[in-house]
């Protein structure tokens, strides 16, 4: 696991696009402001760019790498074409799979079953559908805490770009499993359930 994934608190920020069909996202140190890895989805085909631009965006696959500043691969996220509920595969730098994310159907707020890559639950994904709170959850132990940071009415009114803050909580050990599925989970939730 890449060092980097030991940081507790992290801001995301979607790239502004006015007619954009790739999902990008910087990741920042929410302490320092410093601009530590980059998310790209580079691998789109032309069925999948002219999809984004209809009704069936959130049915469309994704890849999405996640890398250092310096170039460093640090996990991937994939999915293929999906109709009704969405399952997704996260792998780490060296491309073997690390965990699953199995959405839930009929969640109010989103929901994803975390699993390792032998099909056992590490955690649970809880959206509440009165607002933009994403919880990790182990029983009834929040691992970490997703929330949106707004940017201002005109720039979201005009945009489809948002920002987050991710807050894993000091209790979740320094290269634990689940650090890198909790992080490939923030860009899912905005690509699964918020598009």
């Amino acid at each position: 696991m890449h060092p980097i994934l030991n940081k507790n608190l992290f801001l995301v920020k979607e790239h502004v696009g006015y007619f954009k069909a790739a999902n990008n996202f910087d990741i920042y140190d929410a302490e320092t402001n410093e601009l530590i890895i980059k998310t790209r989805e580079n691998k789109l085909g032309f069925v999948t760019k002219l999809l984004r631009f209809t009704d069936y965006k959130r049915m469309t696959s994704f890849h999405i790498e996640v890398t250092t500043i310096s170039g460093e691969k640090v996990i991937s996220i994939k999915r293929g074409f999906t109709v009704f509920r969405s399952d997704v595969e996260i792998f780490d730098e060296k491309d073997r799979m690390i965990g699953v994310f199995k959405q839930k159907f009929f969640s109010f707020g989103g929901r994803f079953n975390i699993q390792d890559n032998e099909g056992r639950d590490l955690c649970t994904l809880q959206g509440k559908w009165t607002g933009w709170n994403f919880s990790f959850k182990k029983g009834t132990t929040e691992l970490a805490h997703v929330s949106k940071k707004w940017a201002g009415i005109g720039k979201e009114f005009f945009t489809s770009a948002d920002n987050y803050v991710l807050q894993i909580h000091n209790d979740v050990p320094q290269n634990d499993a689940v650090r890198p599925l909790i992080l490939a989970a923030v860009m899912c939730i905005d690509m699964v359930f918020k598009e």
